[in-house]
C-alpha cells in the first residue's frame, strides 16, 4: 500500500489500532491523527483521581517513543474537514491534504449539550485533558456544585468531589439511577450508598433553569421548585456519537457509522471502530453500539486483521467497569433481554453479583467488589456455559469446577 493506514482519533481505538496494525505484519505507512495536541492518554481516571490530585498527570496510552519506534506517524492537533471518497483523500482543517489506501474512522464520541446552559462559566462536561483540568481548578473552592445526569460519568465525578468536601447534588431525570446500564437492584445500591456519604440524589427531577452572577453560574431551579445553590454545575446526560464526517461522505449511518463484523463501513476501504460504531453484535444478534474501553480496543483489534486480509468476525465478549466511591462495579455481557436475575452476596456488605438470565441462558453478570464473579462470568459468557442456580449459591469454587468439568468434557472428542 503506497499511502498505507490513515486513522482519525486518536483515543483508545485509535492508538490501539496503530499498534494493532505494527503486531500484525503490517510494513507500510501508519498516519494518526489526533485533534487534541496531548500524547494520547487514559480517559477512565479523569472521572476519579485526576480530578482528585492536583499534581496528577495524564496516564499516556502509549509513551513517546512508541510511534516513533513504531514508525507511526501520530500527528496531534489535526483535524479533518472531509474525506473525498473518489480521491481517497483526507482535506485537512486550515489546508492540505492527506492520502489514503485504508482509512479507520475512530472518531468516538462528544457529551450531549445542556440548551439551559447557554455561555456561562463553571459549567462543564467531561470529555478530555482540557475539561477535567477546568474541573479539578473550579473543585479546590467549591461548595456546591450540581451533577446533572445519573450515569456513570456522573456518578463517578458525584463520588470524587464529594470525598473532597463539596456538597454534591445529583439531579436525574429518570425514577432511578443507571436506568440504561445496570439492574434495578444495583442501581438502588449505588443510590444509598451515594446519600449514606453526604451526596444528595434527586430522581424523577430536571433542571428548568440556570441562574447566574457576573456570568458564572450561581445556581440551579429544578422542577419541584426548589433552588439548589451551584458554584460548578457539571452535564453527564449522555453522549453523541462523532459520524458527521462519515456521513458527510455518504458512508451508512444508524445510531453511529454502520460496520460489518469485520468492521467494515459501507465503503469496504474505509472502517469505523469504537464508541462511533455501531455493529451487530454476535452475543445479541443485535445492531449496538457501544462506550467502553474494551469494546475500542477489541474493535481496534479487529481492524487491524481485516485490512490484512484477515475475515475473522467480531466476537469479543463485552465488559465494562465503573469506580464510584467505595464501589467497583463490573459488568459483563449485555442484559438488554434480561427476564430473571439470581443475586449473590450481601449488598448490605457492599460485595455481590446480579447474574441475569434470558429464558434459561447466561447472558450478563454484574458485580459490586466481586471480581472474582467478573473474571469467571467473562469466562462462562466466552464458553456459552449457563451455570445452575445450585452452582452460583456455591460461589467461585463451584462454578470454576463447573467451567473445568465442561471444558474436559468438550476436549474429550477431539482427543478421541
Amino acid at each position: 500500500m503506497k499511502n498505507g493506514v490513515v486513522i482519525v482519533g486518536a483515543g483508545h481505538a485509535g492508538v490501539q489500532a496503530a499498534a494493532s496494525l505494527r503486531e500484525e505484519g503490517f510494513d507500510g505507512p501508519v498516519v494518526l491523527l489526533g485533534d487534541e495536541k496531548e500524547l494520547p492518554y487514559h480517559k477512565p481516571p479523569l472521572s476519579k483521581t485526576f480530578i482528585k490530585d492536583a499534581k496528577a498527570k495524564p496516564q499516556p496510552l502509549r509513551g513517546e517513543v512508541f510511534y516513533s519506534g513504531n514508525a507511526i506517524d501520530f500527528r496531534p492537533g489535526t483535524n479533518v474537514e472531509r474525506i473525498d471518497l473518489l480521491a481517497r483523500r483526507l482535506e485537512l482543517a486550515g489546508g492540505g491534504g492527506l492520502s489514503f489506501d485504508r482509512l479507520i474512522l475512530a472518531t468516538g464520541s462528544r457529551p450531549r449539550t445542556l440548551p439551559l446552559a447557554g455561555d456561562l462559566d463553571g459549567i462543564f462536561s467531561l470529555r478530555s485533558i482540557a475539561d477535567a483540568r477546568a474541573i479539578r481548578a473550579m473543585s479546590g473552592d467549591c461548595q456546591d456544585a450540581v451533577i446533572l445526569g445519573g450515569g456513570f460519568i456522573g456518578l463517578e465525578i458525584a463520588a470524587t468531589l464529594r470525598a473532597g468536601g463539596c456538597n454534591v447534588t445529583v439531579i436525574e431525570a429518570a425514577d432511578r439511577l443507571l436506568g440504561r446500564a445496570i439492574a434495578p437492584v444495583i442501581a438502588a445500591h449505588v443510590h444509598k450508598r451515594l446519600e449514606s456519604i453526604g451526596v444528595r440524589v434527586l430522581t424523577a427531577t430536571t433542571v428548568t433553569r440556570l441562574e447566574s452572577q457576573n456570568g458564572h453560574v450561581s445556581a440551579a431551579f429544578i422542577s419541584t421548585g426548589e433552588r439548589l445553590p451551584a458554584r460548578m454545575v457539571i452535564v453527564g446526560i449522555g453522549v453523541v456519537p462523532n459520524v458527521e464526517l462519515a456521513e458527510m461522505a455518504g458512508l451508512a449511518i444508524a445510531n453511529g457509522i454502520r460496520v460489518d463484523r469485520q468492521m467494515r463501513t459501507s465503503v469496504p476501504e474505509i472502517l469505523a471502530i469504537g464508541d462511533a460504531a455501531s455493529y451487530p453484535h454476535w452475543f445479541t444478534g443485535m445492531d449496538v453500539r457501544l462506550e467502553s474501553v474494551q469494546n475500542a480496543t477489541d474493535h481496534a483489534k479487529l481492524a487491524a486483521r481485516t485490512i490484512l486480509g484477515h475475515q475473522d468476525a467480531y466476537s469479543a465478549v463485552p465488559w465494562f467497569w465503573s469506580d464510584i466511591g467505595d464501589m467497583k462495579l463490573q459488568m459483563v455481557g449485555l442484559t438488554g433481554t434480561s427476564n430473571r436475575h439470581i443475586v449473590s452476596g450481601e449488598p448490605d456488605d457492599n460485595r455481590f453479583s446480579v447474574y441475569h438470565f434470558s429464558g434459561p441462558k447466561l447472558i450478563g453478570i454484574e458485580s459490586v467488589n466481586r471480581p472474582a464473579d467478573h473474571m469467571i462470568g467473562r469466562k462462562m459468557l466466552g464458553l456459552g456455559f449457563t451455570p445452575t442456580d445450585e452452582m452460583i449459591a456455591g460461589g467461585a469454587p463451584a462454578l470454576k469446577a463447573a467451567i473445568a468439568t465442561q471444558a474436559a468434557e468438550t476436549a474429550q472428542p477431539a482427543a478421541e
